[in-house]
């Protein structure tokens, strides 16, 4: 029989249009095979292969539609899900009953129709249809699609993966991406870990005053034995929401890997954690470049000078196009306003780049210094400073989250606390 996955009649198919800044959780590695009776829909499933969410997933794409399928699989075993492309009423029910006396147990279907009817949704459902979806589909509606088959309703704590990179080396995007991590768990509750990918430099044990004796290097140098209990063993707890994947900053060996070396550490930290902020080290290899595509939300740290941004440009448009369904990378300006230093103003920067950083962050020696030297964030040296607000406001545009602290109380709480406690 074709496997249901349940679907709640809001959804389809007169529920709101999709949006392209839904988190939607990778799809396994899975087998897709389309049949497509029009070649705008044999379009946009191609496209949607090429999502960095289907990354993993074998896609093989036919004309045909039902006829087709039905066809296909009199002779050959049934992949993990079909997708399904149908003009008419009747012929998707009575090709649905064909094409279950050839489909394997397990196969899930997703059919693409042009009918907007709740009734038919229900006999689709009764038959066993995982999905339907209304034509004309969009790249993002086939991406959702298959890897809502993959992920249930209930587990929406799938990770949420933030990459942050510097766009030329000593810009400070490590200092960045700690302290952003550090609102994200301190201000806005959001139980993270920080990955330091920098395995030779990294500064993140510095930073929050942590000297692990085990952390990234231990998953990456031992692949086969990455799961969640072996990756809680490495690490290390620097607040009650915010945890640390350390990097080892030796040089006893050479790190070089192959470009999907992280992914089963990522794949692992997003069943159990809600938000993951890798710290990329500022260079170009095939692991860098796939860490940062298949992120959910990317942040560039650059300098105001001509290097960084044409590194900043270089970087963000080769991302975005890669990514043309996600939301595009943002960017800030740190270290802004170092004396006797020419720099290129924020608004030529932004008009440069067609796009406005998300912050830009003073120049403050004194305080990113004794931060540094002291193991501390910066909202631990001064927690009303306005980079400290900064570092907020960045944590609540990458996560899309408000800020969840109490809100201080008047000079009179004390007393009307003290007022109820006598009633």
């Amino acid at each position: 029989m074709i496997s249901y996955s349940r679907q709640t009649p809001e959804q389809q198919p007169d529920g709101p249009p999709p949006s392209t800044e839904d988190h939607i959780a990778p799809a396994p590695r899975v087998s897709v095979q389309a049949f497509c009776e029009t070649v705008e829909t044999a379009a946009a499933v191609q496209s949607a292969g090429e999502d960095r969410r289907l990354g993993k997933a074998h896609l093989k794409i036919q004309m045909g539609g039902m006829a087709a399928a039905i066809e296909a699989y009199r002779s050959a075993p049934t992949p993990n899900v079909i997708i399904l492309e149908t003009e008419g009423r009747n012929d998707i029910l009575l090709g649905l009953d064909q094409l279950a006396t050839v489909c394997d147990a397990g196969t899930r279907v997703i059919v693409i129709g042009r009918i907007n009817d709740v009734t038919l949704y229900r006999e689709l459902v009764r038959r066993g249809v995982s999905d339907y979806v209304i034509a004309p589909v969009t790249a993002i509606d086939v991406v959702r699609a298959v890897c809502n088959l993959f992920s249930a309703p209930e587990a929406k704590a799938v990770g949420r993966i933030i990459a942050v990179v510097g766009a030329k080396g000593g810009v400070g995007s490590s200092t960045v991406a700690h302290n952003v991590a550090w609102a994200i768990a301190r201000d806005l509750a959001l139980d993270s870990v920080v990955a330091d990918l920098d395995l030779a430099f990294g500064t993140a044990g510095l930073d929050y005053n942590q000297d692990p004796p085990q952390g990234i290097a231990d998953a990456v140098f031992s692949p086969d034995r990455v799961d969640t209990a072996f990756i809680d063993r490495l690490l290390s707890k620097c607040t009650d929401h915010l945890s640390l994947l350390a990097a080892p900053a030796t040089l006893d060996r050479v790190y070089d890997f192959g470009a999907d070396a992280f992914d089963a550490i990522f794949d692992t930290l997003r069943t159990t954690m809600p938000c993951i902020v890798l710290d990329v080290p500022h260079q170009w290899s095939g692991w860098t470049k796939r860490a940062l595509i298949a992120a959910d939300d990317i942040l560039i740290v650059a300098a105001p000078d001509l290097a960084n941004l044409r590194n900043t440009k270089n970087i963000y448009d080769l991302l975005k196009a890669s990514r043309p369904n996600d939301r595009a990378p943002l960017y800030c300006l740190n270290q802004v306003g170092i004396p006797k230093r020419p720099e290129i103003p924020a608004s030529e920067f932004a008009k440069a780049m067609e796009s406005q950083p998300i912050a830009t962050i003073p120049f403050e020696p004194q305080m990113f210094g004794s931060a540094a030297n002291n193991g501390q964030m910066i909202a631990e040296i001064s927690a009303n400073h306005r980079t400290t607000e900064m570092f907020l406001q960045i944590a609540q545009r990458l996560t899309g989250r408000g800020e969840t602290k109490k809100p201080k109380g008047s000079f009179l709480s004390p007393l009307i606390e003290k007022l109820r406690a006598k009633k």
